[in-house]
């Protein structure tokens, strides 16, 4: 049996389930190079809700992140999550949106891009897989894992089978609620090593409580390479910690060899940032504790501190068990579709909308409307002409892959933002975040003016004219 490999996940997801994707690039630098002397498979540093969190609430750019790290880690791979024809936004764009950012992705640093689709639709998946087999980077086509009537282990080994055959490097079986648990994880993976040739990664988060055993479940079935996070950043929402299992495998067939001293500097490090995030409240010591709910409903557990605080601003709190009964017979209803981003919050905000009104369907968020119409992409299961007619009345369904529909928009977009474009890189800014990215464009030019203000300022301190 070959060696276990490890991501680690500190410098994204880690961070981005339990403080909101709030680590600055400047807390991250200084332990990139220990990071990089560790020999992880790859280091999972970019995409995802980083990119939104770097503009939005930072007024950093996510670009000149990637550049930083990357100038740090000069042996190990970077990674980052890229939600298929969403790019690292909430919605479709056309096609030359998409590659054009998997180009430049991959020019800015990135060797490895995890492509995701929320409703599993490979048609979404399809050009981002093109454009990163152009420009050399690795593919690692997902499949979403859920548990529903119609989602089984065949059914998961049949689309790793399409990603395959449709250009993937590599599969990652992507637990994004923390569902699967020990004895499944064996069954699926040995079916999915049994029926691709390519290396299967597998990712969960520790939100149920069952995500170590997982691992070592899935190693046992032949995983080639999991997904763990810094003990100091991991367990609750975040992922299964780094250190026990590499010390668990120690000595075994399955040995990581990774040094746990050097594992253990590294989590020295960030123990002082968790302090910091719990004393400022951003990491609510609630999201470190088994969430069971999670198995019994089938709802990942940012989805469920989602629904509380829908339901406090409604002081409707008395209603969430009705809500959490109520999310199943929507996704029922919606084609049974993964519970990711953004189906989990179109799923979710309709069972609240359903429970308030005290009639299922009085209110339909714009969103709902959408999944339903097939804007989104194909549902798992066909959606109920009946149920679908009295979302959208007479509306024609979108049957087609949705990005068919859009038209090129890079140009257009360029010529909207030239005033502020500084590098190529940001009208890809623009085009996922507009008001976001134009609101930092607009930071960003105040601070080179003042920056260029002060040292004139200075010369003529230096230099009287």
């Amino acid at each position: 049996m070959p060696k276990v490999k490890i991501t680690e996940t500190v410098l994204r997801d880690a961070h981005q389930s339990l403080i909101a994707t709030r680590m600055t690039t400047d807390e991250m630098l200084p332990i990139v190079s220990k990071l990089d002397k560790v020999g992880y498979h790859s280091l999972e540093a970019w995409g995802g809700a980083t990119f939104d969190a770097c503009l939005r609430f930072l007024n950093e750019d996510p670009w000149e992140r990637l550049r930083k790290i990357r100038k740090e880690a000069k042996n190990t791979k970077l990674q980052m999550l890229f939600r298929g024809q969403n790019i690292l936004g909430y919605k479709h764009y056309a096609d030359d949106v998409v590659e054009y950012f998997v180009q430049k992705s991959i020019a800015n640093g990135i060797d490895i891009l995890r492509i995701f689709d929320a409703l599993n639709d490979i048609r979404n998946l399809q050009t981002a897989i093109n454009a990163c087999k152009k420009e050399g980077g690795h593919v690692q086509a997902t499949v979403c894992y859920t548990i529903s009537p119609v989602h089984n282990i065949e059914s998961f080994v049949k689309m790793a089978k399409q990603l395959e055959d449709n250009g993937a490097d590599s599969i990652c079986i992507k637990d994004m609620a923390g569902l699967l648990t020990p004895y499944v994880a064996y069954d699926l993976v040995k079916a999915m090593k049994a029926a691709v040739k390519i290396p299967i990664q597998l990712h969960t988060h520790y939100t149920s409580g069952v995500a170590s055993m997982t691992y070592l479940k899935a190693i046992e079935a032949g995983v080639d390479v999991v997904d763990t996070a810094i003990s100091s950043l991991a367990l609750g929402t975040s992922q299964p910690p780094t250190e026990p299992l590499v010390a668990t495998l120690q000595g075994t067939q399955y040995d990581t060899g990774l040094d746990l001293g050097l594992l253990s500097e590294i989590a020295e490090y960030f123990r002082p940032l968790r302090e910091k995030y719990i004393a400022s409240g951003l990491l609510d010591p609630k999201v470190m504790s088994v969430d069971i709910n999670t198995l019994l409903y089938q709802v990942p557990g940012g989805m469920i501190s989602n629904l509380v605080s829908q339901l406090k601003q409604q002081n409707k709190e008395d209603k969430f068990e009705e809500v959490l009964k109520e999310v199943p017979k929507v996704r029922e209803d919606f084609g049974f579709p993964p519970l990711v981003t953004p189906t989990s919050q179109i799923v979710g905000t309709q069972a609240v909308l359903n429970v308030i009104a005290g009639e299922r369907y009085k209110m339909v968020s714009k969103e709902s409307k959408a999944l339903v119409k097939g804007e989104y992409g194909k549902t798992p299961v066909e959606i109920a002409d009946e149920f679908r007619k009295k979302i959208i009345g007479d509306e024609q369904p979108v049957t087609c892959r949705p990005a068919d529909l859009i038209e090129p928009e890079l140009e257009k977009l360029r010529s909207e933002i030239k005033e502020f474009i500084e590098q190529d890189e940001d009208v890809l800014s623009y085009a996922l975040f507009p008001q976001v990215a134009t609101k930092f464009f607009e930071f960003r030019r105040a601070q080179k003016y003042k920056i260029d203000g002060d040292m004139v300022n200075m010369e003529q301190k230096t230099h009287p004219i």
